[in-house]
C-alpha cells in the first residue's frame, strides 16, 4: 500500500514491522546507542559547592571516576538502563592515555566556547537500532591534548578555532579509519563489529580494546548488589547482573581479556584510599602505563578484549564480538556475517521505501546521514533532582549551598528515559524546544518515538507542578520558546500521513497538558496583563543588545516581539488541535473558542505594541517607569518570528462546529478592528480555507521585503539571524548610561556576553528557517498562487509563497550537498573535507552556518535541530505530488 507523502510501504519493510511490533512489545528497542558521548562536565555529575560543572568532573578525571548518572564511550551501545555497556577504546602506542572517550574543550578553554576536538561521523542506523554504524578517525601520532588546549587558549575571539585537522596529524593519511557497527540477531543478542583501516603510507601499530562494563549502581547506597563479569574457560566472559538475565560476551581471537572495577580511583583523584587496586582506570594503567597489577585476567565489573594489530598501508582488519543471553544456542560466530548482511539489507530497504521519491543521490546521502545522527544521539537521560540535591548515603554529603542553587526548585524532576539529545557531546542533555523540533524529524521514520518524546516533558515527572516545562539541565526554570503545541500538531499530521490512522488519543493527552502550560505562560510571562509577553532569551541569546534574561535596569520592563509572537502561535496551534478533537468529540469545541479568543487578544496587543508601521518590522520595546516606550529598532530574527503565528482551517471543518463559527462571526461583527488587523477569517481562500494569522497581506509583504533582501537577511544558504546591514555600521542603542551595540557577525561571535558558544550574531540557523518555511506554506494554502512577492528583494521577479518556501528549502539543503564546484559549503575551505575520498562524503550537521559562506559553525554534531534538513529534503522531493 502506498502511503501519503510518497512513502510506499515503510511499515511493510522488516524494520517497519519491528516498529509495529514494538508498539505492544518494546523488546527491539531495549538495546541502542544509549551511552552519552560526554558524561563528564555535565550538571548531573556536578557535586561541587559552586556549581561549576566543567570543573567538578573534568576530562582528566573521567577515566578514573565512576559516574553517578550515566556512562559515555566511543560508539557506545547499551540496554535502556545501561546495566551493561559496550564501547571501543583505542591506543596508538603514542598517546599518554587510553582513548576511551571523545576529548574536547570546556567553555572557558575554547576561544569560542566548548567544542569537541575529534573526528567522528554517524553513518547509518534504523529506529529499533537493529543496525547501527559510525566512523571514528584516530590519528597515528600522539593525540594533541595539550596543544589543542594551549593554542585555543592563545587565540582570541577574532581568531578561528584551532581544530584537530589544523594540527597536521591527518596529512598524508596518517590515521586509522575505525568503523564501529552493531547488528541485533534478536532483541537481546547484540553483535559488535569493528573494522579498522590504516590510511597512512607506512605500517602502523594499533591496540583495540572493545569494552564491556556494568554501570556503577552500587557505590551510592550500602547493600546494593554488585554485578560481575568473569572469565570463562573457553575465552568468553560470563556477565551476571541483578537486573538482567545472565549473558555471555564473546571476543573472537582476542589476545587477552583484562578485568577491573568500574569504581573511582580515589587515590589518584583525591589522595585518599589505597594506591593499589582495581579501579575504573585499571585498563588504561595496564595497557598504557604498564602497571601489571592494575587489571587482572579473572573478574570485575569492567573488561576489555585486547587486540594488538600491525597494519600495513591500506590494510584492513575486522574484529567480531557478541553479547547474547547465556541460554543462546550454537557457536557465537557461525551466523555473525549473515546477520550483519541481513540487517544491512533491511536498512537499505527501509530507506529505499522512505527515499523512493528522492532522485538526487546527494539528497539521499545527506538525509540518510542526518537521520543516522538523530538515531545515534538518543541517550539514557537519568537525573533524579531530589536525590542529586540530597546526595547519596554512601558518599560524602554535598555542600548545603546546593539546596539553594541550580535546579533547587525542581526537586520533583525524575528523569530516567531514552531521550533525543541536540548534540551527544556538546549538549548531552535535553532542551525543551530542541526536543520538540527533534520530535518532528523523528516523526518521519519513527512516529511512536516522536510522540513519546513530546509526551515526556508534559508528564508529571518532568513538568513543574505550576505547569512550566523544564528548559535544560543548566537551568530547568528558564523559558524556551513554547513550540510544543506546534510540534504536537506537526507530529500528529506526519503520523497520520505515514500510517493512515489519526492518533487522537495522543492528541488528547498532550492537548490537556499543554493547556496548563499555556496558562503558566499567561500568568508568569505577561507581567502587566496586557497580552504582551516577556520570556528571557528564548533561545535567541546572543542576538540581542543585552541579556534579555536579566532586568533591563532603571525599573523598566522589556516587551519582546518574539515572546508575544510565540504565544500567538501557541494559541493558534492549540486552537487547531482543539478543532481536530472537536470534530470527534464536541466537548472540545469550547476549547477551540477559548484559544481563538486568546489569539485575538494577543493579536490586538501585538498590533499596537511591537509593530512599527514606518519600518514595516516588529521590535522589542523598553517601557520605562514613567510610561515612555522605546522601541529597539534593530533588525534581527526576533522581528520575523510573528510570521510563525499562522494557521489555516478548512471551511468545511468550521461548518461542522457551529458554536465556533458563531463565535467567530460575533467578533467579525462586534470587533471589526480585530478583523481588519489580524487576518481574513471571514473570507474563504484557496481550497475553501480560512486564515488566522498575526499578519494580513500588507504586513507579511513588508516583513518579507526585509527577509528576502540579500543586503539584510537573505543569503545563498538561508535566512541570517541578523541583518547584514550592520556589517559596516553596527546598530547602537543608548540605554541606562551605556551605548549598547550589535554588529553583523556571520560566524563565530566576538561577544562572550551570553557564554562563549553563543555564536548568534548573523549565522544561518536551521530551526527558525524551517519554521518560517512551514509558515509560508500555511499562507500559501490560503492565498494560493496569485499572491506574489518579489524575491530576492530588488530583483523585479515575483513568486508565490510556496515557490519562495521551496527556494529557501533548497538553499538550506544546499549547505550540505555538493555544488557545481564539487564542494559542500558546510566545509568551507577545508581541502581534506572537500576533496579527500575518505572524507568528502562524510556529513556533519552544525549548530548554525556562516551567514555569507555557509561554513559550519558551533557544535559540529548538532544533528538535533539541523537534522531538520531531512524533512526539508523529503518535502522538496515530494513537491511534484502536491496540489
Amino acid at each position: 500500500m502506498t502511503k501519503p507523502n510518497g512513502v510506499p510501504g515503510l511499515f511493510e519493510t522488516a524494520e517497519g514491522q519491528r516498529l509495529v511490533q514494538a508498539r505492544t512489545d518494546p523488546a527491539w528497542r531495549r538495546w541502542g546507542p544509549y551511552l552519552s558521548d560526554r558524561q563528564w562536565g555535565t550538571v548531573r555529575e556536578d557535586y561541587s559547592a559552586d556549581g561549576e560543572a566543567w570543573d567538578a568532573l573534568p576530562h582528566d578525571h573521567a577515566r578514573s571516576r565512576a559516574y553517578r548518572w550515566g556512562e559515555d564511550g566511543i560508539g557506545g551501545f547499551g540496554d535502556r538502563h545501561l546495566n551493561w555497556c559496550l564501547a571501543l577504546a583505542l591506543w596508538n602506542g603514542r598517546d599518554p592515555i587510553l582513548k576511551e572517550r571523545l576529548f574536547g574543550l570546556t567553555n572557558a578553554e575554547g576561544n569560542h566556547g566548548e567544542d569537541v576536538k575529534e573526528l567522528y561521523y554517524y553513518l547509518d542506523g534504523v529506529p529499533t537500532h537493529a543496525f547501527m554504524r559510525m566512523l571514528y578517525k584516530y590519528p597515528q601520532g600522539a593525540f594533541p591534548y595539550q596543544r589543542l588546549v594551549e593554542e585555543n587558549g592563545r587565540r582570541g575571539l577574532d581568531d578561528p578555532e584551532f581544530e584537530l585537522l589544523d594540527t597536521g596529524l591527518f596529512d598524508e593519511g596518517r590515521y586509522f579509519d575505525v568503523e564501529i557497527a552493531y547488528a541485533k540477531a534478536g532483541p537481546d543478542d547484540v553483535l559488535m563489529r569493528v573494522t579498522v583501516t590504516n590510511r597512512g603510507p607506512e605500517p602502523a601499530d594499533l591496540t583495540l580494546l572493545p569494552q564491556l562494563w556494568a554501570r556503577n549502581l552500587w557505590s551510592w547506597k550500602a547493600g546494593t548488589e554488585k554485578p560481575e563479569l568473569s572469565a570463562g574457560s573457553d575465552g568468553s566472559v560470563w556477565a551476571r547482573h541483578p537486573s538482567v538475565a545472565p549473558m555471555r560476551f564473546f571476543a573472537e581471537g582476542a589476545d587477552e581479556l583484562l578485568f577491573t572495577e568500574n569504581e573511582t580511583n580515589t587515590h589518584r583523584l583525591f589522595g585518599s584510599g589505597p594506591e593499589a587496586g582495581f579501579y575504573k582506570d585499571g585498563i588504561d594503567r595496564r595497557v598504557v602505563q604498564g602497571e601489571a597489577g592494575a587489571a587482572n585476567h579473572l573478574s570485575g565489573t569492567k573488561c576489555a578484549a585486547r587486540y594488538d594489530l600491525h597494519l600495513g598501508p591500506g590494510e584492513c582488519r575486522t574484529l567480531r564480538l557478541r553479547l547474547r543471553p547465556e541460554t543462546s544456542p550454537g557457536e557465537p560466530f557461525a551466523d555473525f556475517d549473515a546477520v550483519f548482511a541481513t540487517r544491512a539489507d533491511e536498512t537499505d530497504a527501509f530507506y529505499g521505501a522512505l527515499q523512493a521519491s528522492i532522485a538526487d543521490p546527494e539528497m539521499r546521502l545527506v538525509q540518510r546521514q542526518a537521520l543516522a545522527g538523530m538515531l545515534w544521539s538518543k541517550q539514557l537521560y537519568h537525573y533524579d533532582v531530589r536525590e542529586w540535591l540530597a546526595g547519596d548515603p554512601a558518599q560524602p554529603a554535598p555542600s548545603p549551598a546546593r539546596r539553594h542553587g541550580r535546579n533547587a526548585d525542581w526537586a520533583h524532576l525524575r528523569a530516567n528515559d531514552i531521550i533525543s539529545m541536540p548534540d551527544a557531546w556538546e549538549y548531552p542533555w535535553f532542551a525543551s524546544w530542541d526536543l520538540a523540533l527533534q520530535a518532528i524529524v523523528f516523526a518521519l521514520i519513527d512516529p511512536d518515538f516522536a510522540k513519546n518524546q513530546l509526551l515526556l516533558l508534559v508528564d508529571e515527572a518532568y513538568a513543574h507542578p505550576n505547569a512550566a516545562l523544564p528548559a535544560y539541565e543548566w537551568g530547568f526554570g528558564d523559558a524556551n520558546p513554547p513550540i510544543h503545541g506546534l510540534a504536537a500538531w506537526r507530529v500528529f499530521e506526519l503520523d497520520r500521513a505515514l500510517t493512515g490512522t489519526p492518533d487522537h488519543v495522543f492528541l488528547k493527552r498532550i492537548f490537556n497538558k499543554l493547556t496548563l502550560n499555556f496558562t503558566w505562560w499567561v500568568n508568569r510571562k505577561d507581567s502587566a496583563d496586557r497580552n504582551l509577553f516577556q520570556g528571557g532569551f528564548l533561545g535567541l541569546d546572543n542576538i540581542g543588545i543585552f541579556d534579555r534574561s536579566k532586568p533591563v535596569g532603571d525599573g523598566a520592563t522589556l516587551t519582546q516581539s518574539d515572546a508575544t509572537a510565540w504565544m500567538a502561535a501557541y494559541a493558534l496551534n492549540l486552537m487547531r488541535i482543539a478543532i481536530e478533537l472537536a470534530l470527534q468529540d464536541p466537548t472540545y469545541e469550547d476549547m477551540a473558542e477559548k484559544f481563538f479568543e486568546h489569539f485575538l487578544l494577543i493579536a490586538a496587543a501585538t498590533g499596537d505594541g511591537v509593530w512599527d508601521e514606518a519600518d514595516g518590522f516588529f521590535y522589542d520595546v523598553i517601557e520605562t517607569r514613567d510610561g515612555n516606550r522605546l522601541p529597539i529598532r534593530v533588525r534581527t530574527m526576533v522581528g520575523l518570528i510573528p510570521i510563525l503565528a499562522v494557521t489555516t482551517i478548512s471551511a468545511h471543518d468550521l461548518d461542522k462546529l457551529p458554536a465556533l463559527r458563531k463565535r467567530m462571526r460575533f467578533f467579525l461583527e462586534n470587533r471589526p478592528d480585530l478583523s481588519a488587523l489580524v487576518s481574513r477569517w471571514a473570507v474563504p481562500g484557496e481550497g475553501l480555507t480560512v486564515l488566522l494569522s498575526l499578519l494580513r497581506g500588507h504586513r507579511l509583504k513588508a516583513l518579507l521585503h526585509r527577509a528576502l533582501d540579500p543586503a539584510e537577511f537573505l543569503s545563498e544558504h538561508g535566512l541570517r539571524a541578523v541583518s547584514r546591514s550592520y556589517a559596516d555600521q553596527p546598530f547602537c542603542f543608548p540605554w541606562d548610561g551605556r551605548d549598547l551595540g550589535l554588529a553583523y557577525e556571520p560566524a563565530e561571535s566576538r561577544s562572550r556576553l551570553f557564554g562563549g558558544n553563543s555564536n548568534w550574531r548573523g549565522p544561518v540557523w536551521m530551526p527558525v528557517n524551517y519554521l518560517l518555511i512551514a509558515a509560508l506554506n500555511q499562507f500559501f494554502a490560503y492565498y494560493g498562487p496569485d499572491f506574489r512577492v518579489e524575491a530576492p528583494t530588488g530583483s523585479g521577479r515575483t513568486y508565490s509563497l510556496r515557490e519562495i518556501a521551496d527556494s529557501l528549502s533548497r538553499r538550506l539543503i544546499g549547505l550540505s550537498t555538493r555544488g557545481p564546484d564539487g564542494h559542500r559549503p558546510v566545509y568551507g575551505d577545508s581541502r581534506i573535507e572537500q576533496e579527500d575520498p575518505h572524507f568528502r562524503d562524510l556529513m556533519l550537521f552544525y549548530e548554525y552556518y556562516h551567514g555569507d559562506t555557509g561554513r559550519g559553525v558551533g557544535a559540529s554534531h548538532q544533528t538535533g535541530w539541523s537534522g531538520l534538513v531531512a524533512l526539508l529534503i523529503q518535502e522538496i522531493a515530494t513537491a511534484e505530488d502536491r496540489p
